[in-house]
């Protein structure tokens, strides 16, 4: 910054001593430029804050700097905290402001400027505020009283400062005579608890080593009694070990015979039932074979088997059957009625191969589809012939039991796990008494040579699938 005629406060300065002789005047530049160059003690700075916050209240809002004028609503102690900053750049950088808070100061306390534009002593007023005063009037030598209130404002701060140390001093050594006194008896206190804690200790110890003997002498006396007692264990263990091994052996035998007796019994009892069944079905069949034979033959009853003379006559009869009608009847081994002639025999039982005719008649279907469309049409077949009807699958590929509910009047059996449907229907073949008639329905050139090996009838898979197509 220019420091002779672009310094507005040097301008200001200039101005207070314009009727001075050109000494005066210089002095007063030169002063103006050194306090501008030292900055203000802080006491100082602080007192100029205060007095230009009270007398800020007194200018109008046009008379305010633009940076000071949000603060006009402020109180003065307000003004001091928050606009500090901004009032004392403003007191130095802009000269009519401070005039103006200059002249607010004389009205306030003539007195004081009076003194200071005289150059009189001023006793009993603060340093602080001769300091702050002159800051804002600047008369002759302001810069002096300035630098020389901040020096006595340091020193009497230097002598509060020594003043409260000396105070502090005195206090600390006043605890610390407190403390030594206090710790003498603390100390005296704590040897006499110390005594009588060694004592208490002595006295422990000896009660601890009378306590470890004793614990030695039970320790030795529980080893021994552990001893004998693994001993008792050892030998219990090895006596149950024994009882549990015949035990085991009793037990097996004792199942083994159970076993065996049951065995016996079920056999007696099963071979006596299926006997019994084998013969009762048998005598059924015989009986429904000869009741059929003789409504084929035309047999006259039991009563009338004697021989008349008329009947030696020969001659053809209403209702005879000659060769002829009995080439008629033949049926091809194709047709579907051939089926219907074999199921209407006495006890007549048909075996279905079952994945056998579905594959062959409607083998794009689902499986689930397929049994459920065969054993549809099978249950109407079995109501219509009365024919006992069994329906085999194969169920060794299977891996889940199927959730399936026979139709009224036909069985449905499962080949179990590693047996094929084929085995099945050769057992259940074989379960039939001899002259019971027998059907098993099988494209499967094997199966039909086996089960006509056992007795029974075998007709091929589309027979059964053109009859089905009738129902």
């Amino acid at each position: 910054m220019d420091r002779t005629g672009g310094n507005p406060q040097a301008a200001q300065d200039g101005e207070g001593v314009a009727d001075a002789s050109p000494s005066a005047a210089g002095e007063a530049a030169e002063q103006a430029v050194e306090a501008l160059d030292r900055p203000l003690p802080e006491g100082v700075r602080h007192r100029v804050v205060a007095l230009a916050a009270d007398a800020f209240g007194g200018l109008t809002h046009a008379e305010l700097p633009s940076q000071l004028r949000p603060y006009a609503r402020f109180t003065p102690s307000r003004r001091a905290k928050f606009a500090a900053t901004a009032l004392a750049t403003a007191l130095e950088s802009d000269p009519a402001f401070r005039q103006r808070i200059a002249s607010r100061l004389r009205e306030a306390q003539p007195e004081l400027a009076e003194a200071l534009d005289a150059g009189t002593p001023t006793p009993a007023v603060d340093p602080l505020d001769v300091a702050a005063a002159a800051y804002l009037l600047r008369p002759p030598g302001w810069s002096k009283l300035v630098a020389a209130a901040g020096e006595q404002a340091q020193r009497a701060h230097a002598e509060r400062a020594g003043e409260e140390a000396a105070r502090e001093l005195a206090q600390l050594r006043e605890e610390l005579a407190a403390a030594r006194e206090q710790s003498r008896g603390e100390a005296a206190k704590a040897r006499a608890e110390l005594d009588a804690a060694r004592k208490e200790v002595e006295s422990l110890h000896r009660k601890l080593r009378s306590a470890a003997s004793d614990v030695k002498r039970a320790e030795a006396a529980l080893r021994k009694v552990e001893h004998e007692l693994e001993e008792v264990r050892s030998a219990a263990a090895a006596d149950r070990s024994t009882a549990e091994v015949e035990a085991r052996r009793l037990k097996s035998r004792l199942a083994e015979a159970e076993a065996a007796v049951e065995a016996g019994r079920r056999a007696v009892r099963e071979g006596r039932s299926v006997e019994d069944v084998r013969l009762r079905l048998l005598l059924d069949t015989v009986l429904d074979a000869a009741s059929g034979l003789r409504r084929e033959l035309a047999l006259p009853p039991r009563d009338t088997m004697g021989i008349l003379p008329a009947d030696t006559v020969d001659a053809v009869k209403p209702g005879a059957i000659s060769p002829k009608d009995i080439a008629r009847r033949a049926l091809s081994e194709n047709d579907p009625a051939l089926l219907d002639q074999l199921l209407a025999l006495p006890q007549a039982h048909l075996v279905v191969d079952g994945y056998n005719v579905t594959k062959t008649g409607y083998p794009a279907l689902p499986l689930e589809k397929q049994r459920l469309r065969l054993l549809g049409g099978l249950a109407v077949l079995a109501a219509q012939s009365g024919a006992e009807v069994t329906c085999v699958f194969d169920g060794a590929d299977l891996d889940a039991p199927v959730l399936l509910a026979p139709p009224r009047g036909v069985r449905v059996l499962f080949s179990k796990a590693g047996e094929t449907a084929d085995e099945l229907i050769r057992r259940l073949v074989r379960a039939e008494p001899p002259g019971r008639p027998v059907v098993v329905v099988s494209a499967d050139r094997e199966v039909a040579d086996g089960v006509a090996k056992a007795g029974a009838r075998p007709v091929p898979s589309t027979l059964l699938l053109k009859r089905l197509a009738r129902v």
